[in-house]
């Protein structure tokens, strides 16, 4: 019986493949092999899904999937869950920067103080441990998060993916959109280890600003769908009283002191308007807000 699966979304890891599934294998006999790791090469054009079949043939609980074209890490996880049998689910890189000794210590704690979630707290030197730290402050102050870094090694149980959608680059926020979810988390250290073979997919400024913002949209999600009149009423109210406001200079200023500027007449009315459009706006988004729920209670019964 399967209790734990590892899933591992690959791309461009043929020199990494043989000596992932050498570590499991290993590592998995002293399991009493209860473990299974699931290997989903994400459109490689490496030959990274034909060294994957041949490693894996005479190891036991290995899984070896494939995508037509790179589809990226998040859909690799998601496709490596379907095809898993776990009730705990550990997300694991093929660059072998953790050891499957503290994938673990993360299910222990999850089986032993019954967390949905435990995250590693990466220890050690790295190159991109500025940008990271930067993240996970962002992180902690959008989601409340209690944990140091919600972006590495992870362990959870298999509905919280169930319960959450993920979109495109979407795996970095699993913790945020659980917490929201009201799963419980909690974290361990655990050691990270330089890369040995291959280059990281993951560097570069360009991808740091896709992160940023992706960040910000979940945020957004997460914070305002739910309450869409928090966003557009607010920002509809300020409008409507700048509106005002201006319009009670422009008055003042012609009636008294003979002095009519018609620009500001036209200034009014486009504050105003677009207030009274911010306001339509929200209504209209609480009732998408609503709509969603309704099919997500269904999603459930289902």
């Amino acid at each position: 019986m399967i209790k734990v699966s590892v899933l591992c979304s690959a791309y461009n890891e043929v020199e990494n493949v043989e000596e992932l599934f050498k570590s499991f294998d290993s590592f998995n006999k002293k399991q009493k092999k209860e473990w299974e790791l699931v290997f989903v090469d994400d459109g490689s054009k490496d030959g990274t899904y034909r060294k994957a079949l041949d490693s894996s043939k005479g190891f036991q609980n290995i899984k070896v999937l494939k995508h037509k074209r790179n589809l990226g890490k998040t859909a690799g996880i998601l496709t490596a869950k379907e095809h898993s049998e776990g009730n705990i689910l550990v997300i694991y890189d093929a660059d072998m920067q953790y050891s499957f000794d503290d994938c673990l210590k993360l299910v222990k704690r999850i089986e032993e103080d019954d967390y949905d979630i435990c995250t590693g707290w990466k220890q050690g030197k790295y190159k991109k441990a500025f940008v990271s730290k930067i993240y996970n402050f962002l992180s902690r102050r959008f989601f409340k998060l209690p944990i140091h870094d919600q972006n590495g090694l992870k362990a959870l149980k298999r509905d919280v993916l169930d319960s959450i959608h993920l979109r495109r680059d979407w795996h970095r926020y699993i913790v945020s959109l659980a917490i929201e979810k009201g799963f419980s988390v909690t974290e361990e250290k655990v050691t990270l280890y330089p890369r040995k073979y291959g280059v990281s997919k993951y560097s570069g400024s360009f991808r740091i600003l896709i992160g940023l913002f992706d960040l910000l949209t979940v945020k957004f999600l997460t914070t305002f769908l739910k309450k869409p009149m928090i966003l557009f009423g607010i920002s509809g109210g300020i409008l409507v009283i700048l509106g005002f406001l201006i319009g009670l200079v422009s008055f003042i200023l012609r009636f008294f002191y003979g002095f009519g500027f018609r620009p500001l007449l036209y200034l009014v009315i486009l504050l105003i308007l677009s207030g009274l459009l911010m306001f339509i706006l929200g209504f209209v988004s609480e009732l998408i807000s609503i709509i969603i729920e309704d099919i997500e209670e269904l999603k459930k019964k289902l």
